[in-house]
């Protein structure tokens, strides 16, 4: 399914980018000259007028995107189950595990386990598609796909390391 995102210039303010929903609603995002942003919800019957809008701070609007991309990652996650062969885990990274203090990257899980770690989830913060230099701290929840064998080998190195 293709997205259909517009992009407008909003002369002596900033750029808007508007996101058409299936349902012919438009959701924009006024990024202003001065670095704030609006959330807007546009007219049905006229795309130029907002029907709110609301000021995000940029803790707002990382909470925002955090939260639209775990739920898209859910999602996701849920059809490629379906597809079989695959399955995803939840893997607490325990206190005694040599990457605890380090970064994703040292584990090396894909080269290792053929498997991928696609979320980090530490208390109420959800770190979406980390990179090799995401920090790992003890207790996070790792959030991974692979085969079976491989997230029995992924269970194993993050608690024993590659030894």
């Amino acid at each position: 399914m293709s997205v259909r995102i517009e992009r407008v210039e909003l002369p002596g303010i900033g750029t808007r980018h508007d996101v058409l929903t299936e349902s012919g609603r438009r959701v924009g995002v006024v990024a202003h000259r001065t670095g704030e942003r609006d959330l807007a919800l546009f007219d049905i019957d006229d795309p130029d007028a907002a029907s709110d809008s609301i000021e995000l701070t940029d803790d707002e609007a990382a909470a925002l995107a955090n939260v639209l991309g775990a739920s898209v990652m859910v999602s996701q996650l849920t059809g490629i189950r379906e597809a079989g062969g695959l399955f995803t885990e939840q893997l607490v990274l325990p206190a005694g595990s040599p990457y605890a203090g380090g970064v994703l990257g040292d584990t090396r899980a894909r080269t290792r386990t053929h498997t991928s770690i696609v979320a980090i989830v530490r208390g109420a913060e959800v770190i979406p598609s980390p990179t090799p230099d995401s920090p790992l701290q003890a207790g996070d929840t790792l959030i991974a796909v692979g085969t079976r064998s491989g997230l029995d080998a992924l269970a194993k190195l993050l608690t024993h390391g590659a030894g």
